[in-house]
């Protein structure tokens, strides 16, 4: 009986030892389990950081790319580089999002290219900047000359022919400025009116008329005064236009040159212009029957439109 219980005391001694070793062994494989997610969870962290510095600095070169393209447009230069390599930052961006073999170092490489090659478009707008400055000091003296051409009297004629050449030049280099300054000297129409004449001259207005009584028509306006406009006649064409957009002729009408094309007009007529906002009037020959519908009114002077009107025959 003795015997027995020793040999349990003995088993029960091995098994606690047995179970002393696992218990053992288990807690240092915990261990070393818990140091590997530790471990794990600060390469990750490290990554996401890396990961968002990444997307912060592509960002930023980004919208420095937008200024850039921007600033150039405004100084008339290419942006076609600037947007290709915009959409190469786009496309990096984009694979950034799903990048399992994210490389810092790649990326950085990556974004250092860019940051070069932005230091170097500083350089190439500032010359920009330069030239379009040079620029606009030639276009600044160059219509300086051209405004002290236009203002010589006919005393200066001689001085005038000997800067022909010049002044080819100059015209060459400012088209703009040119119909800018002709535009200016154009004339204008104001309160353009059209009333109705009868066949016995008796004159309706209001811009309503029954089409029996309309035998010739009264197109009545204002005339600025204009500074630099030539104090001279002036041949005004006026055009009727029915619905459809055809001219109305009375058989007093012709062709004239527009801005390099021909129109039809219905008569025309000469004007003095006298510069004192001077209220003109100008009445047809005998116009063919009018059909009922609205009628447009224009007028021209110098190849320019000068106003327009109109009126409804009912």
């Amino acid at each position: 009986m003795e015997t027995t219980q020793s040999n349990n005391n003995g088993l029960l001694k091995v098994i606690i030892g047995v179970m002393a070793g696992v218990l053992a062994l288990l807690g240092y494989l915990f261990m070393g389990a818990r140091n590997e997610t530790i471990e794990l969870q600060k390469s990750l962290t490290s990554k996401v950081e890396q990961l968002s510095s990444t997307q912060i600095k592509l960002d930023s070169i980004s919208k420095s790319l937008d200024q850039k393209i921007l600033e150039v447009q405004s100084l008339g230069g290419s942006v076609a580089e600037l947007e290709a390599v915009k959409a190469q930052l786009e496309n990096d961006k984009k694979k950034l999002k799903s990048d399992l073999n994210f490389s810092v170092q790649k990326y950085e490489a990556k974004i250092k290219d860019y940051e070069n090659f932005l230091v170097a478009k500083d350089d190439d707008i500032r010359k920009l900047k330069e030239e379009n400055g040079v620029l606009v000091a030639k276009n600044q003296t160059l219509e300086t000359e051209k405004q002290q051409v236009i203002v010589e009297n006919t005393s200066l004629k001689t001085e005038k022919e000997a800067l022909t050449t010049t002044l080819a030049d100059v015209n060459t280099k400012n088209t703009d400025l040119s119909r800018q300054v002709t535009l200016a000297s154009a004339m204008k129409a104001v309160n353009v009116q059209v009333a109705a004449l009868s066949s016995k001259g008796k004159e309706r207005d209001g811009g309503e008329y029954k089409a029996r009584r309309i035998d010739q028509i009264k197109v009545s306006f204002i005339m600025p005064s204009n500074p630099i406009a030539a104090q001279n006649n002036k041949d005004i064409f006026v055009r009727v236009l029915d619905a459809n957009g055809a001219v109305v002729e009375n058989g007093n009408g012709g062709v004239t040159q527009i801005d390099g094309k021909e129109i039809g007009y219905t008569f025309k007529n000469s004007v003095p212009f006298e510069n004192n906002d001077q209220r003109v009037e100008l009445v047809s020959g005998k116009v063919a029957n009018f059909t009922k519908g609205k009628y447009t009114v224009e007028l021209y002077s110098e190849g320019f439109k000068i106003g327009k009107g109109g009126f409804e025959v009912k």
